[in-house]
């Protein structure tokens, strides 16, 4: 009993700044997705190699997949599993905590965010520690365990290279697979000079990683306490697994005297069988290579360590609970859709002020709070890409048609996209109002370009506006398919 008193103090310390995050977030919400892709197109170069290098990888994952005989049946298959886990969900989860805690995992179920960083901050102090080692973790991002053990006065060292980069410049990882993206190789090594004492000017890429590897060989060795995320959850036998391309899960997990793993519940699949589909798929979608280079099971303690399992719902329950919206828990967070979409590739993941973000993040955030992001969804030309790449099949394009749906009929988008929206749905609705008003503004347009070509309107900042057509459509179609008689 004291202890469970200790937890919850520990969550009501992890709320209260959880409230001072949020009102941050909302005090900064009139910054939108167009607001900060205006400022990230402010740097055009930056903008160009981006937009490059993310549509490179795209291209990559093309190849691999093309390079799979059965790449579709995969895809499919890999669906199935998921839809077939979201609809036994809470069995999955039982099974699954049985068996770990058979292997002697210990088992922490966390219903939020604040409740998820108490229990990590209470381990570490049972444990005495007040510094530690992480890989990389979309949950712990998602939840900003960072922040609040920062506040708590743990020292938290990301240990995957990307992570280090955006850690060490104070910023939020901008693509769930490739963290630092955005950033030049002028930029990391500027940082490294700073911080990790590397010769000024330094832009080898050799070098600067070799600096990384020599700064965290000593982080590896003296942190007590390690935290993963986890990748896949396997009912059946009750492990996890930590998919890495830097080893850097592993160095950290068998080097520490105790594992904090943090998984969100969604990352469950019934049978060790079935890891084989997903690892086939995971790697060739993010990066485009066959697998990625460490697949590690962790099962069990090695002897005299204590092995920790955060399982973390985090609005995931609602989202289940939601039919239109349920299979963006199928996300297997490899980070396609970002790769592909022509919006996230030329306005940066920081323009979506979310943790994940992207096309997946755009349909995953509004269900944490409509209001602070309801402006994600719009975000997209909803131009079906992302679906296609998407490894398990989620509906993407569709899924951001329905949430602006959903945000207009709740209220959540400004005044004048309400009016716009109901003027056009009075338009569109009248045949002959059509009519009339393509007529209206041919005129208008013909006649008065200037009431168009402005500063405010969005359209025109960015391109010239097309030729005025002479007839509409209808009118063309009519008058060509009399010809055709």
């Amino acid at each position: 009993m004291k202890n469970k008193q200790h937890v919850r103090n520990l969550k009501q310390q992890s709320l209260d700044i959880s409230k001072v995050q949020h009102q941050h977030q909302r005090m900064s919400s009139h910054k939108t997705h167009a607001d900060l892709a205006e400022q990230f197109n402010k740097a055009p170069e930056r903008v160009a190699w981006h937009d490059d290098t993310l549509w490179f990888v795209r291209q990559k994952r093309d190849n691999a997949a093309r390079g799979v005989e059965d790449w579709e049946i995969l895809r499919e298959t890999a669906s199935k599993i998921k839809e077939n886990v979201l609809s036994r969900l809470d069995d999955y989860l039982m099974e699954f905590e049985a068996r770990a805690l058979e292997n002697g995992i210990q088992v922490h179920w966390a219903k939020d965010a604040a409740e998820h960083n108490a229990i990590v901050y209470s381990i570490f102090q049972k444990h005495g520690v007040e510094r530690a080692v992480k890989s990389k973790s979309m949950l712990t991002e998602e939840c900003h365990l960072n922040d609040y053990l920062q506040q708590q006065g743990v020292e938290i060292i990301d240990s995957d290279l990307g992570e280090r980069i955006v850690q060490l410049a104070e910023e939020p990882p901008s693509h769930i697979v490739l963290p630092a993206i955005h950033k030049k190789k002028e930029e990391v090594g500027e940082l490294f000079h700073r911080h990790l004492g590397s010769a000024k000017g330094e832009k080898d890429a050799k070098v600067l990683t070799e600096t990384a590897r020599q700064h965290l060989r000593e982080v590896f060795l003296s942190r007590k306490i390690a935290l993963t995320g986890v990748n896949f959850a396997i009912a059946e036998t009750g492990e996890f697994v930590v998919c890495t391309n830097e080893g850097n899960a592993d160095m950290g997990a068998h080097l520490a005297d105790v594992h904090i793993a943090c998984m969100g519940i969604e990352k469950i699949i019934p049978k060790r069988e079935h890891l084989g589909v997903f690892l086939r798929l995971l790697a060739r979608s993010a990066t485009g290579q066959p697998i990625t280079t460490y697949s590690s099971h962790f099962k069990k303690p090695r002897k005299g360590q204590e092995m920790h399992l955060v399982l973390v719902d985090n609005g995931r329950s609602s989202r289940l609970g939601e039919e239109s919206f349920r299979n963006s828990l199928k996300c297997i967070r490899c980070g396609a859709c970002m790769n592909t979409c022509p919006v996230y590739r030329r306005s940066g993941g920081h323009s979506y002020h979310t943790a994940i973000a992207g096309p997946i993040g755009s349909i995953l955030a509004p269900n944490m709070d409509r209001k602070q992001f309801a402006d994600l969804p719009f975000a997209s030309t909803l131009c079906g890409s992302c679906t296609h790449v998407c490894p398990v099949k989620i509906n993407i394009h569709e899924q951001l048609y329905q949430w602006r749906q959903v945000l207009v009929q709740e209220g959540h988008v400004d005044k004048g996209k309400q009016l716009s929206m109901q003027a056009m749905k009075v338009v569109l609705s009248s045949p002959a109002l059509f009519k009339l008003s393509g007529k209206a503004g041919r005129k208008v347009m013909s006649l008065a370009p200037f009431a168009l070509n402005h500063r405010l309107n969005p359209w025109y900042k960015q391109r010239e506006m097309p030729k005025v057509p002479t007839s509409s459509f209808e009118e063309w179609y009519r008058k060509n398919r009399k010809k055709d008689e």
